[in-house]
């Protein structure tokens, strides 16, 4: 520094044998001592506690180790499904919430634009004409002309770094806006990948309503058969119709779940309600995922998320916002100048003795204001410590967001095999349910126990293999999955930009 110093002397001695004024020396002598300061705090990345492994146990095919990068940015494709994925890469496209985000994108970064045009000078071009008339009493009532024509600059010089944090401070903001892009990136890939497992599951179930509604229809006309050949009872056919118009009726409220959320694929992707519904018509399988699934440790749900990138980047640029406001208790140096010409006829204008010029420097330096300036800088740190506690907040949140979906996914496999199980014991306990009336061996409220039992558990075990589905997708979400692969432009050009 010292050096440095001496160095700035022998300059400030040679410009002025060279003679430059002294004023202008001075200003030079500033820019190169400006650089030097930056009031308020420096951000540093918050250290949080992180857990080195999950809570509840990986079983299964679950495992903690290194996830692939790409398998997790399409995990989409690992269902199997290329509808869906048609569908997901459509939505991108044409989402509103996607393209609300690009727009706030834009904003930001013309936002950081304007910031960073604070340090710069400023050049004005100006030219004016006036004709005025002067009174008689006291100009003899002549007319005269004025003309001017010029140029003004100004700089403010950015002397204790109060403009340089307005710049990092915007563009954390742009960073942050680019993170919020990811988080609904995100959200929407999954809210259209839940909603299609969601059709395709009110589909099977409407189907297996419909086959269960045949084979009770079938039972009712066998139970009014047998009745009219005087084998059954009256109770016997009366129990038949009100098992098959229970299973009629729950028919329209699941018709009605599913339009509902073919509408809701449809809206996701930017289209009007019904514009998928010959797309998604055809019954297809709920998608089935393969049966490998790493999820990595807790610290790269925190490298991934970015909902927590999008915390970081916003306590950020709240840090840089307290060197903002503390480099108002510090002087500002502006150095102004203007060169022009003025004269009383236009052809006179742009002549040496027609020549203006002014130039110098201004310093403020506020003395008294009530302690506002003391006060803004008080707020803004509070704001700083709120959004450190938001960032802690979106950790935990991302945590605890995994393992909730961690333990869902792995024990929805134990109850789905189990459906699976009481299925196929259904099933049989149907067979002989029926073989048993039918030989007279048993009465009909055997065979109605065991068509609703049946119709229960193949009911139960379609909205077991969704919420399987839904579970691995809410687990992509949470582990912050797929914002990278299909994005806009904006979201890859890095957060550095």
């Amino acid at each position: 520094m010292k050096d440095r110093n001496m160095h700035q002397m022998k300059f400030l001695k040679k410009a002025n044998r060279g003679g430059i004024p002294l004023l202008i020396t001075c200003m030079f002598a500033t820019l190169i001592l400006s650089g030097c300061i930056t009031v308020g705090p420096d951000y540093v990345l918050p250290q949080t506690r992180i857990p080195v492994g999950w809570h509840n146990e990986l079983k299964g095919r679950v495992t903690g180790e290194v996830p692939d990068p790409q398998r997790l940015a399409k995990w989409w494709t690992t269902l199997n499904d290329p509808i869906l994925s048609g569908l997901i890469e459509r939505a991108v496209v044409n989402n509103p919430d996607i393209k609300k985000v690009l727009a706030k994108i834009r904003e930001q970064r013309a936002r950081r634009n304007i910031s960073n045009a604070g340090l710069f000078p400023t050049i004005n071009a100006s030219g004016s004409f006036t004709r005025k008339r002067g009174s008689e009493e006291t100009g003899g009532g002549k007319e005269n002309d004025f003309y001017s024509a010029g140029f003004d600059a100004g700089w403010e010089l950015d002397l204790f770094g109060g403009t340089r944090r307005l710049v990092e401070a915007s563009t954390a903001d742009l960073q942050a806006s680019r993170e919020d892009l990811g988080d609904v990136m995100v959200s929407l890939l999954a809210e259209v990948a839940l909603n299609y497992a969601e059709v395709r599951s009110f589909q099977a179930r409407v189907e297996v309503a419909e086959k269960n509604l045949n084979i009770q229809n079938e039972t009712y006309q066998l139970a009014q058969l047998r009745y009219q050949a005087g084998l059954a009872n009256e109770i016997a056919v009366h129990q038949a119709k009100y098992n098959l118009e229970n299973t009629r009726s729950n028919i329209p409220a699941l018709r009605a779940a599913l339009e509902e959320a073919m509408n809701r694929v449809a809206v996701l992707m930017g289209d009007n309600p019904g514009a998928v519904h010959a797309e998604l018509k055809e019954h297809r399988p709920i998608p089935v995922s393969e049966p490998d699934l790493v999820v990595g440790i807790p610290a790269d749900v925190l490298r991934q998320r970015p909902d927590i990138r999008r915390a970081e980047r916003q306590l950020a640029a709240q840090t840089a916002r307290v060197g903002v406001a503390t480099a108002e208790m510090y002087p500002k140096i502006n150095l102004t100048g203007s060169i022009g010409f003025e004269s009383l006829t236009l052809d006179n204008l742009i002549t040496v003795g027609s020549r203006t010029y002014s130039f110098g420097p201004r310093i403020t330096w506020p003395i008294f204001k009530a302690g506002s300036i003391r006060s803004n800088i008080e707020v803004q740190s509070a704001l700083q410590e709120q959004y450190l506690l938001q960032y802690e907040t979106a950790v935990l949140n991302a945590l605890e967001e995994v393992e909730n979906t961690l333990v869902g996914y792995m024990e929805e496999q134990n109850r789905r095999q189990a459906l699976s199980d009481a299925k196929r014991a259904a099933l049989q306990a149907l067979n002989l349910a029926q073989d048993q009336y039918n030989a007279g061996l048993k009465d009909f409220t055997s065979v109605l126990d065991a068509q609703r039992s049946l119709l229960s558990f193949e009911d139960q075990l379609i909205q077991s293999e969704e919420n399987s589905i839904s579970n691995l997708v809410r687990l992509y979400k949470a582990l912050g999955g797929g914002w990278t692969s299909l994005a806009p432009g904006d979201i890859n050009q890095g957060s550095n930009k």
